[in-house]
């Protein structure tokens, strides 16, 4: 019984540290839409900093699947966020959403 509790607590433990780092996948967005969102990206963009996680997941999926050009970004956010799974998504516009 021993061996099953300390089991559970490795694959708990490892399972969070998998878990995606919101901040961490945000790193490469900050050039171009600024440390906290403020920025138009490239110039175009509204500044992201401080939208709703839906809207956030809502638009990163659009990007990905490649249904979503705003501000004529479509193909750059695509190749941006294609790497990024769900949970990534989830964690980076959670990550987002707090910014204000």
């Amino acid at each position: 019984m021993k061996k099953l509790a300390i089991l559970g607590l490795i694959a708990a433990g490892a399972i969070s540290l998998m878990a995606a780092d919101g901040a961490a996948l945000y790193k490469k967005c900050a050039g171009c839409h600024g440390v906290k969102g403020e920025k138009k990206a490239l110039g175009k963009s509204a500044p992201i900093g401080g939208w709703e996680k839906d809207k956030l997941v809502e638009a990163l999926k659009g990007y990905k699947a490649g249904t979503r050009n705003v501000y004529g970004m479509g193909s750059l956010m695509k190749g941006q966020v294609a790497s990024y799974s769900d949970s990534d998504i989830e964690a980076v516009s959670e990550y987002i959403s707090k910014f204000k």
